[in-house]
């Protein structure tokens, strides 16, 4: 029930239950009202007759009251008057008239008790008051009753009984509280027409906020309450309506902040803003938490587990694929398929892994959207089957250049969802960029610092660094490991007689050759020692290699060191 129902409903109920009252009490007050008048009029009748039998007495006339009561019995509004003579009467002056014995058993308890009685008694003709009064001796007044009466002062003389007819002050009675009551209600109503005018506005003003609330809940902040009054009502309406127009206000600005930093321009409003607004800074935040956690990750390969994650987790993304471009080479490598880490390539034509430039992300740099574009990559071959898909490939661009691809793949009924997570898509990429680019580079500069710059083999850093994995290796997997030294002496007179450039061909022919005979080797060594080679590197009267070679046959491993030892004898001589 609405507040405008509850008013006119309370309003009416109160106005019903006040006349209501009125009517009672006003009916109860104009028959006790009745009752008492008549009462005195009765109280007054009966003393006249008492003041006229004394004087009848006094004047020796009282033979002749019964004229007196014929009369008095004429007066208009009295209906009958009787009197009953008390028994210190009789006794002093006999019985009297017939007619002055008590009739009923209230005159002969008034003449013992000597208390008034009155009641109000209903007959046909209408209401009929009676009243009992008693005559009692007494010393006052003028005449004085005791002069002829021989009793004592307080004894009951007699009674009269007087009865009149109260019909008409019933019926003056319920007319007054007619006119009482149609006053009361005219006045209600008319009070009920003017509080309804006056609360009518706060009553509008109220269904307007309970709807501008409600549109808000929805997010919907265009709300224009008309404001009807110029009291606190309408402050609250001019209150209301700045309030909406704030909110609308920073939630515009907020959504048009972060589309900024999602580098996307969001449809027009529509739909609830505020929890779109709300998904749009979470998004930026889970974004940023991603970063954090992924700038702590010790490797590249946690980094692409974490994105995965975030991927099929957040996104209920279950097929994707990861893919890194091989820095220097026209190659790209799986990371992972559908969340499987070193699968092979599922979507995709596998061209793509030694061509990379047949992908068109790797090759454009580009986002590639089939759910816009149909067909738009040649390279995107699902499985064959009856459910269509589409795809999106998303490039991280690491130093200017594609380092990796998402690819996104989703079914074409489902291709609504690409559009709507696209923005975040990037905006993850572009947070695990930099951080991937850095590990990256931390990964060739310490690869950098463990290899030999000319042939590539690990040096000794390398060695002194793994050399108590390689063991403790050997000893948890309960092989053997051979560990052999090569010195290419006189290494100087080759350099001084056929140049640097003969001495590095020497070095890297050698280096080949190691690795062609040992090609099993946990790792080769290269070591140059003392003396100078040109770009100060150090290098000159002899060139070492140090094999660990993991084989578990002793006969094997010295056949292959005599071939390898042949081998190198005849690159020097040669």
């Amino acid at each position: 029930m609405n507040l405008n129902k509850k008013i006119t409903l309370f309003s009416v109920g109160l106005a019903t239950v006040m006349i209501v009252v009125l009517t009672v009490v006003s009916l109860l007050s104009f028959r006790q009202f009745s009752v008492m008048s008549a009462r005195a009029h009765v109280r007054s009748t009966a003393e006249i007759i008492r003041v006229s039998l004394t004087e009848d007495m006094v004047n020796g006339m009282i033979a002749k009251r019964d004229g007196l009561l014929r009369r008095l019995g004429e007066v208009e509004g009295l209906q009958s008057v009787h009197i009953a003579r008390g028994e210190n009467v009789v006794r002093q002056f006999g019985k009297g008239l017939d007619e002055e014995n008590a009739t009923d058993d209230i005159e002969t308890k008034v003449l013992q008790t000597g208390q008034p009685h009155f009641e109000v008694v209903s007959e046909l003709t209408g209401p009929i008051f009676r009243g009992t009064i008693p005559f009692i001796a007494t010393r006052k007044g003028n005449p004085v009753c005791m002069q002829c009466h021989n009793v004592a002062e307080g004894a009951v003389l007699g009674a009269v009984t007087v009865t009149m007819y109260i019909g008409h002050l019933k019926d003056n009675a319920v007319f007054v509280s007619i006119i009482m009551v149609a006053s009361v209600a005219f006045f209600m109503v008319l009070m009920l027409y003017f509080f309804r005018r006056l609360v009518k506005p706060m009553i509008i003003t109220a269904n307007d906020v309970q709807d501008a609330v409600s549109h808000a809940a929805n997010g919907d902040f265009h709300a224009n309450i008309q404001q009807r009054t110029n009291d606190e009502i309408g402050q609250v309406a001019q209150d209301v309506n700045k309030l909406m127009a704030f909110l609308h206000k920073g939630l515009s600005t907020i959504r048009e902040d972060v589309a900024q930093l999602l580098k996307h321009k969001p449809p027009e409003e529509q739909g609830n803003l505020l929890n779109s607004t709300i998904g749009m800074v979470q998004g930026l935040i889970d974004a940023q938490q991603f970063k954090q956690a992924i700038e702590e990750d010790e490797s590249r390969t946690e980094i692409y587990r974490r994105l995965a994650a975030v991927v099929r987790g957040r996104f209920g993304i279950p097929n994707f694929s990861i893919y890194e471009v091989q820095a220097g080479a026209n190659q790209m490598v799986p990371i992972t398929v559908d969340g499987e880490f070193g699968a092979a390539c599922r979507w995709c034509d596998p061209q793509i892994l030694a061509r990379s430039e047949t992908c068109r992300t790797r090759r454009t740099g580009h986002l590639i959207d089939s759910t816009e574009s149909p067909g738009i990559c040649y390279a995107f071959q699902p499985p064959e089957g009856g459910r269509k898909y589409c795809h999106a490939c998303f490039p991280v661009i690491q130093s200017g250049m594609v380092g990796s691809v998402l690819q996104l793949v989703i079914g074409q009924e489902d291709a609504g969802r690409i559009r709507e997570i696209i923005p975040y898509i990037n905006v993850y990429l572009r947070e695990a960029a930099p951080v991937i680019e850095a590990k990256r580079l931390m990964d060739t500069l310490r690869e950098s610092n463990l290899r030999d710059a000319m042939t590539g083999l690990h040096n000794r850093r390398f060695l002194e660094e793994y050399a108590e994995t390689l063991v403790a290796s050997t000893q948890r997997r309960n092989s053997r490991m051979t560990i052999l030294m090569l010195d290419l002496d006189y290494f100087k007179m080759v350099n001084d007689t056929y140049g640097h450039d003969a001495g590095d061909t020497v070095l890297k022919a050698s280096e080949t050759s190691g690795t062609d005979h040992f090609s099993r080797c946990s790792l080769v060594h290269h070591q140059c020692h003392r003396g100078q080679h040109r770009n100060h590197l150090p290098t000159s009267q002899s060139s070492s290699f140090s094999p660990a070679i993991r084989e578990n046959s002793p006969v094997l491993c010295v056949t292959k060191i005599q071939s390898l030892a042949s081998a190198i004898a005849a690159i020097c001589k040669s």
